[in-house]
């Protein structure tokens, strides 16, 4: 086999073939029913987002779907909504971007790290339970890199002791849990939209819910123009019924704007027609990828095994586990900058564990004196090193996997090749 080109011999990949990462595909189809909104003068409108709530409501599987500006708003709507406040506490993954639960200090509450599942990087169920208390309100769970979480065991453990499940299913669009789409399975779920998502849309977010109460106390938090109140500028729209929400019409609960720019909406019209065959051919595409790659040494792609009735949707932010002792001892930061001379775009790692950031620790969000994690009377659940050994130890053993956006085996081989000439080669690594 020829020499790693880490050490001069040729690329595996000399260029790389653009259209096969490239996302979101727009077409003319997008940028006319962009063009309408811009023209009409209707990006601060709801028409249009009404619309695509409807559509994406139904695609989902669920009763209510509220849009956002961005993700982040979805969620922070969603803790709100379920009652988080001064001195409560939400159970959340550690892996994972920090708009998963970052605004629960902005409500006064605190957040109780959990640790990982090693293999699916989701919230490991068994380090749940423990955890509740008398002001825990709700248990956050990402589906992390397009992968479910274990919901079958999730769910009957906040059921038990009354919790809300809050679903982060902003890497997950179209990912199916044994015959129901993720988003729909637990309480409440907020999805970023983002342009960089599996579904994107610009910056967008998206709630989705079964439950009325939930759905009514997101549009009160956040979308002052659709709660009943009559306006000079926007028809009657009275979603808002539950009358500790009543006398506040007219003005946002959460003092923020969360409504949706209808270029997005627009543009999310479009893309929702198209996905389920987009990401049928990603999903063919990485299962090829994935299946050479499972093959090799000391890899492994986080996935659920076939037939399990549990996959990836969009395949967003997938990983592949790197186990060192069968590949002779080389460090995963060396094994991915021999991927990348080969002409791999890939890094080791993932998300930096949350539970060790000083935000979660020191932060005094209300200028109080003291970090907002203790200053409603909270128990002090902050963790320090070797707490969640897990999340503390994942990003010496995952790397990142190129996105493959088209069924192309030829030009997808090309990057399984890439990865069996540095494994083959390994020993030369040290």
């Amino acid at each position: 086999m020829e020499k790693l080109a880490l050490f001069g011999g040729p690329k595996t990949i000399e260029k790389t073939k653009e259209e096969l990462f490239h996302w979101p595909i727009v077409t003319e189809e997008d940028i006319q029913a962009v063009t309408e909104v811009l023209r009409a003068g209707g990006m601060s409108g709801t028409e249009i987002t009404k619309k695509f709530e409807a559509e994406y409501a139904a695609w989902n599987g669920v009763k209510y779907a509220l849009g956002t500006c961005n993700g982040t708003a979805a969620l922070a709507a969603a803790f709100w909504a379920c009652g988080v406040g001064a001195g409560d506490e939400v159970i959340c993954p550690s892996i994972t971007y920090w708009a998963s639960c970052a605004s629960v200090l902005q409500l006064g509450g605190t957040v109780n790290f959990a640790d990982i599942d090693p293999f699916t990087l989701c919230i490991d169920p068994k380090d749940i339970e423990h955890r509740i208390g008398p002001r825990t309100k709700a248990i956050l769970m990402v589906n992390y890199g397009g992968v479910p979480a274990d919901y079958d065991a999730i769910l009957p453990i906040a059921r038990k002791h009354g919790l809300k499940v809050i679903e982060d299913n902003s890497h997950a669009h179209g990912a199916m849990y044994k015959g129901k789409m993720c988003g729909a399975l637990g309480d409440i779920a907020g999805a970023s939209m983002m342009s960089g998502k599996s579904f994107a849309v610009g910056e967008a977010g998206m709630i989705t819910t079964d439950d009325r109460v939930l759905y009514e106390r997101c549009v009160a938090y956040g979308h002052y123009e659709r709660t009943g109140a009559p306006s000079n500028y926007n028809p009657v729209d009275a979603q808002v019924t539950q009358d500790d929400l009543v006398p506040f019409r007219g003005l946002p609960i959460g003092a923020v704007k969360h409504r949706m720019n209808q270029t997005c909406s627009a543009m999310g019209r479009v893309q929702l027609k198209y996905y389920p065959e987009r990401i049928a051919e990603i999903d063919r595409a990485m299962t090829y990828f994935s299946d050479a790659i499972d093959r090799l040494p000391g890899l492994c792609v986080v996935r659920y095994p076939k037939g399990s009735g549990i996959t990836n949707g969009g395949w967003y932010a997938s990983h592949c586990h790197y186990d060192a002792s069968r590949l002779d001892g080389v460090s995963v930061e060396r094994f991915t900058e021999a991927l990348r001379a080969e002409g791999v775009s890939c890094h080791p790692g993932c998300n930096a564990p949350l539970h060790l950031h000083n935000y979660f620790h020191r932060l005094d969000f209300f200028r109080q004196g003291r970090p907002t994690a203790l200053a409603f009377g909270q128990r002090d659940v902050r963790q320090g090193p070797g707490s969640l050994p897990v999340s503390e130890a994942i990003a010496g053993k995952l790397i990142s996997i190129p996105w493959f956006k088209h069924f192309d085996i030829p030009e997808i081989d090309r990057y399984i090749e890439a990865f069996r000439k540095v494994t083959s080669q390994i020993g030369a690594l040290h």
